[in-house]
C-alpha cells in the first residue's frame, strides 16, 4: 500500500502500473486477522494489518485454546505451522473433568500418550506462530481505527486516531465482537447471554500446589443451578479461574466488584455458590487478590447474513460471535485461510472472492453456531452437569 510516509500509513492518489493486484487492509490484528494476512502474504498477495494496541506485547492474550482438526489445525497446515504448532502446544491440557456442585466428577476424559485430536496451546503462543506468517512492515501497531469513509471510485478510507488514513479497495473487518466494520454491511448486533467473571492463581505449582494439584494439567468445570465454576490451566504456570452466571445485562456493574475489599469480592462468590463443595469454593480463595475482571457475554443470533458487497467483509467473531464454548477461535483461523485462498482464486475480481467466501462462510457458521448456542444452553441450566454428561456420553459413542 503505498503511504505518505512509513510510519502512518496514510494513502496517496492513484496507483502505479505495477500496483495491480488490490489493497487490503485488515482492521484487527488478533488470530483471524493475522491468518488472513499470512496466508495472503505465504500466496504474493500483499496485505496490511491494523491494530490499534500500541505493540504485540500491550495486553494478555487470554488463555488456551483448543484446536479443531477441521478448522483451527486445518488453518494452521495451511499456513505451514504445523511443526511448530507441535511444539508449542500441550496435548495434556485436553484432560477435562466435568463436576456436579456436590462435587461428583460425572467425566473424566484424559488424552492417550500420544494426546488426542484438540490439542491446547496458549493463545499468546498461538498469536507469535501467526505473527511468523507476517511480515513486520505489514502490521500497523498503534492504529486505533476512528472512522470509515466510502471512496466515490470503490473501496474504502480509513481514519485512525493518530490523524492518519489510508484507502484500501477490499475492507475485511477482523475487529472482534464491537467491529466498527460491521455496521457498514449489516444492522445486527450482539445479543445478551450471561455475565462471566475471571480470575487468576499466578505460579500455581509454587503457591498454591493444592488446587494445581486439584485442577490437574488441563481444565475442570463445575456445573449447575444456572451457573460454572471453571479453572483451566495455561503453560506459564497460570490457573484461570471463571464464574459464569445467568443473569441480565447490568449484573456485573451492579455488583461493584471494583470497588469492593478482596475479602467483600470473595465472600460475594461464595455467596453465588452457596451449598457447593467446599473443594470446589476453594479455588475463589486461592485466587489472587485484585484480579477478577468481569464482562458480559454476548452473541450474534445464529444464521446472520448480510447482502454481499464488493469491497468489505467480516471474519471471526465481528462475523459470527458466538458462546465461548470452543468454536469462536476456530472458525476465525478457517475464516482467514478461506478467505485468502478466495482472493488467490480470484485475483482480478474482488466482489467474486467476497462472494465465494460469505457463500461457504454463511452456511458454516450457522451449522456451528446453532451447535454452540445449544451447547450454551446446557452448560447454564439448572442440571447443567448431568447433561453435557449425557451429551459427552453420547459424543463418545458416536465416536
Amino acid at each position: 500500500m503505498k503511504t505518505t510516509d512509513g510510519k502512518t500509513g496514510g494513502t496517496t492518489g492513484g496507483r502505479t502500473g505495477e500496483e495491480k493486484q488490490p489493497r487490503i487492509a485488515v482492521v484487527g490484528g488478533g488470530i483471524g486477522g493475522l491468518a488472513l494476512a499470512g496466508m495472503l502474504h505465504r500466496q504474493g498477495i500483499a496485505a496490511t494489518v491494523y491494530e490499534r494496541d500500541a505493540h504485540a506485547g500491550a495486553r494478555t492474550q487470554g488463555g488456551t485454546l483448543d484446536l479443531h482438526p477441521e478448522s483451527g489445525r486445518r488453518a494452521l497446515d495451511e499456513l505451514g505451522l504445523t511443526e511448530a504448532f507441535r511444539a508449542e502446544a500441550r496435548p495434556e491440557g485436553e484432560e477435562l473433568r466435568i463436576l456436579d456442585p456436590a462435587g461428583r466428577t460425572l467425566v473424566h476424559r484424559v488424552p492417550g500418550p500420544e494426546g488426542g485430536s484438540r490439542p491446547e496451546i496458549d493463545r499468546a503462543k498461538l498469536r507469535e506462530l501467526l505473527m511468523s506468517r507476517v511480515p513486520d512492515h505489514a502490521i500497523r501497531w498503534g492504529h486505533h481505527l476512528t472512522g470509515v469513509e466510502e471512496l466515490p471510485t470503490g473501496g474504502h478510507r480509513l481514519e485512525f486516531a493518530d490523524g492518519s488514513h489510508a484507502d484500501c479497495d477490499l475492507l475485511v473487518g477482523a475487529d472482534g465482537a464491537r467491529s466498527r466494520i460491521r455496521p457498514l454491511l449489516t444492522d445486527v448486533r450482539p445479543v445478551h447471554l450471561s455475565a462471566y467473571l475471571q480470575l487468576g492463581i499466578t505460579d500455581a505449582d509454587r503457591r498454591r500446589p493444592g488446587i494445581a494439584e486439584f485442577v490437574g494439567p488441563g481444565s475442570l468445570m463445575a456445573l449447575g443451578d444456572n451457573l460454572s465454576l471453571g479453572a483451566q490451566r495455561s503453560g506459564d504456570g497460570t490457573i484461570r479461574v471463571s464464574v459464569t452466571v445467568r443473569a441480565d445485562e447490568g449484573w456485573v456493574e451492579r455488583q461493584g466488584f471494583g470497588d469492593a475489599e478482596w475479602g467483600e469480592v470473595v465472600a460475594r462468590l461464595h455467596g453465588l455458590f452457596a451449598g457447593w463443595d467446599a473443594g470446589l469454593t476453594a479455588l475463589i480463595d486461592a485466587c489472587d487478590p485484585g484480579s477478577l475482571v468481569g464482562r458480559n457475554i454476548e452473541a450474534l443470533p445464529v444464521g446472520t447474513r448480510w447482502p454481499s458487497r464488493p469491497h468489505a467483509t467480516l471474519l471471526g467473531d465481528a462475523a459470527h460471535l458466538m458462546p465461548p464454548v470452543g468454536e469462536g477461535a476456530n472458525q476465525a483461523l478457517l475464516d482467514g485461510v478461506l478467505l485468502a485462498r478466495a482472493i488467490a482464486g480470484h485475483r482480478d475480481d474482488v466482489a467474486a472472492a467476497v462472494a465465494a467466501y460469505e457463500a461457504e462462510m454463511f452456511d458454516r457458521a450457522a451449522v456451528v453456531g446453532a451447535d454452540s448456542a445449544e451447547l450454551e444452553r446446557m452448560w447454564l441450566a439448572p442440571a447443567a452437569a448431568e447433561g453435557l454428561a449425557s451429551f459427552f456420553s453420547a459424543a463418545a459413542s458416536a465416536d
